[in-house]
């Protein structure tokens, strides 16, 4: 089988192929530059400024919106990319809510959708409306059986959920839940919060009466340390497991010592410079990781960042293959290039190797995660096992 390695290009880089005396490709991304999501969706904007401006000889022209981590902004964001700008794809957004929303937009304008959030629902179950909806990141459901699994072999035996209050801790309670009963693990207390709350001490006392081994947090971004301090502050010291929504030096910054020991799955960019020589994602990840650290400083990368640098290598290997039968700016290079995406096999990226299927818009396996800790407030790659 083919395997499509792609190799970072700085803004400017010409990439080999055919050159076409066409109107630019137009990608519109939407993403959380501010608001309670702005720890994502600012190394995304980053990651922007860092790719390439031409694909196969032709040009491509990123339009970068703000939608605050907002719904009702998001959604008006995609409409005005689709209507007015006529892009030829949407990447965004970066959180689940606003991903959820943004469907609707990409399959009546029919216009192939790359997200930049984690859940499954964004993608799946496949439909007409989601065949024009592929993902970055990788799926609750995956990281979810890493953490099912890392708890069993700990001897976690009941375990305390708080999690968002929205989409994204509804897509983790509904994964996370199977998978610790077919472990044999009690689920002892669900709690929920806000993005934006200020205070979860009410949750945290809840949790901790029900006396877990352990406490899962399903949040993503700074948000996700509330919990942990606060479970810190009152006394809690049991096992600590966050998910791959927390991926991000700010993360480490606003939890301090209070995050030290916590285990969870994530991509393998996080810790690329710790993969063994033999995964074919450290070089690809170590590149973006170079590049990215080399314009905004040694320590702020993040794996947001490296989702929005890997939806645009889905973008430049469905390229080319889209203008071999349709011109940009076209409904018919729009459905080329969803086409395209689809049929991409072995591609390489900082997150894993996809191979994307008619019902898999993800197209990831094993290869998109790792199990890391943090000590001392770095990450550490955890050894794999069996």
């Amino acid at each position: 089988m083919r395997r499509i390695v792609w190799a970072l290009a700085l803004a400017g880089t010409v990439l080999a192929g055919p050159v076409m005396a066409q109107q630019p490709i137009k990608i519109g991304v939407t993403i959380a530059k501010t608001g309670p999501a702005a720890s994502l969706g600012i190394p995304q904007a980053n990651t922007v400024t860092l790719l390439p401006t031409e694909v196969a000889g032709q040009k491509i022209e990123w339009i970068v919106l703000d939608d605050a981590s907002d719904t009702t902004k998001g959604v008006a964001n995609a409409r005005k990319l689709a209507s007015d700008d006529k892009v030829d794809a949407i990447v965004g957004s970066s959180v689940t809510p606003v991903s959820l929303a943004l469907i609707e937009v990409a399959a009546e304008a029919k216009v192939p959708m790359i997200s930049l959030a984690a859940s499954a629902k964004i993608v799946a179950p496949m439909d007409d409306k989601r065949r024009w909806v592929f993902k970055a990141p990788q799926n609750d459901a995956l990281m979810a059986e890493a953490i099912a699994a890392h708890m069993a072999k700990a001897g976690v035996k009941s375990v305390g959920f708080i999690g968002f209050n929205d989409a994204y801790g509804d897509g983790w309670l509904s994964e996370i839940t199977p998978r610790l009963e077919a472990k044999g693990i009690k689920l002892a207390a669900t709690e929920r919060y806000a993005r934006t709350d200020t205070s979860v001490t009410g949750q945290v006392l809840k949790v901790i009466a029900a006396k877990p081994d352990a406490v899962l947090i399903a949040g993503s971004g700074t948000p996700a340390a509330l919990p942990q301090k606060t479970l810190k502050e009152r006394g809690y010291a049991g096992k600590y497991y966050q998910t791959h929504g927390v991926a991000n030096a700010d993360f480490l910054r606003v939890g301090g010592k209070d995050v030290d020991g916590t285990v969870l799955p994530a991509g393998p960019l996080l810790v690329a410079e710790q993969l063994p020589e033999s995964n074919p994602v450290r070089k690809v990840a170590l590149d973006y990781t170079k590049a990215y650290e080399a314009k905004f400083g040694a320590g702020s990368l993040a794996t947001f960042g490296g989702h929005a640098y890997d939806a645009q290598v889905l973008l430049a290997n469905a390229i080319p293959v889209a203008l071999k039968t349709a011109k940009p700016g076209t409904p018919e290079f729009r459905a080329a290039l969803r086409d395209a995406l689809e049929g991409l096999k072995e591609v390489v990226y900082t997150h894993g190797v996809v191979a994307m299927t008619p019902t898999d818009h993800v197209g990831q396996d094993d290869r998109a995660r790792v199990m890391v800790t943090i000590e001392n407030g770095r990450w550490k790659l955890m050894p794999a096992t069996n």
